[in-house]
C-alpha cells in the first residue's frame, strides 16, 4: 500500500470514528504528501480567501474543518455516512480555482460544478467504488442548492438536484455548511433547512 493510499484510509478512518475530524486534519496538513496530487487540492483550501461579511472564520480551509466537525456530530442522520463525510470535507475544493475578486467583493462562482469534477478526481485516485464516487459527486454538485432555492436565484435546479441526489441528504450537508462558520445561528438554519426541503417535495 503506498502512502498516499495510507494517508486516505487514515483519513477516512477519522472523519468516521472522530468527534472533531479536523483536529487529525490539522495535525497532518503541513506533511510533505499534502503539496502532492490529490492531496494538494485539499492543501489548496487554506489560500482561497472568503468574504469576511458572510465568513468570519477565514479561509476556505478554516470554513471545511468547522463543516466537518459539525458533519461528525450529525451523521447518524445520513443514510450513507461515508459518502455524506467525504462530502463534507470535499463541498468547497472547487473554491481555490474559482475565486476571484469582482466590485471589491471575494466570489467563487461555479464552485460547486468545479468542485463536483475535483472531488471525482481525488476519489477515483483511491476508490473503485463507484456508488461512493457518485454519491459524494451529487452532494458536493448540488450543495449550494439551499441558498439558489431559498433565494429564488435563476440557478436553482431542483429537477436536475433530485435526479442526481438525495435531497435530504443535500439538505443536511447544507446544514453543516451554513454550521460551518463563526457565529451561526442554529434555530435560524434548521428553519432554512425544512423551507428547502419543504420547496424540493412540493416541485415535480
Amino acid at each position: 500500500m503506498s502512502s498516499k493510499a495510507q494517508l486516505f484510509d487514515e483519513i477516512e478512518q477519522h472523519l468516521m470514528q472522530d468527534e472533531r475530524p479536523s483536529e487529525f486534519l490539522n495535525r497532518i496538513c503541513e506533511q510533505p504528501l499534502f503539496r502532492e496530487p490529490p492531496f494538494n487540492l485539499l492543501a489548496n483550501l487554506k489560500k482561497a480567501k472568503q468574504s469576511p461579511m458572510h465568513h468570519p472564520e477565514g479561509n476556505v480551509w478554516n470554513h471545511t474543518m468547522l463543516v466537518i466537525d459539525m458533519a461528525a456530530q450529525v451523521k447518524q442522520k445520513s443514510k450513507n455516512p461515508r459518502a455524506f463525510l467525504w462530502a463534507a470535507l470535499l463541498h468547497d475544493i472547487g473554491k481555490p480555482g474559482t475565486t476571484r475578486i469582482r466590485k471589491g467583493k471575494i466570489t467563487s462562482y461555479d464552485h460547486d460544478k468545479l468542485g463536483a469534477e475535483l472531488a471525482e478526481q481525488f476519489l477515483s485516485e483511491f476508490t473503485q467504488d463507484q456508488q461512493l464516487i457518485q454519491s459524494v459527486v451529487g452532494l458536493v454538485r448540488w450543495h449550494m442548492q439551499i441558498l439558489f432555492v431559498l433565494k429564488r436565484l435563476p440557478f436553482a435546479d431542483i429537477p436536475s438536484m433530485k435526479q442526481q441526489a438525495d435531497i435530504e441528504e443535500v439538505a443536511l450537508l447544507g446544514f453543516c455548511d451554513r454550521m460551518g462558520r463563526l457565529g451561526a445561528n442554529r434555530e435560524k438554519e434548521e428553519r432554512n433547512i425544512q423551507l428547502f426541503l419543504q420547496d424540493c417535495r412540493a416541485h415535480n
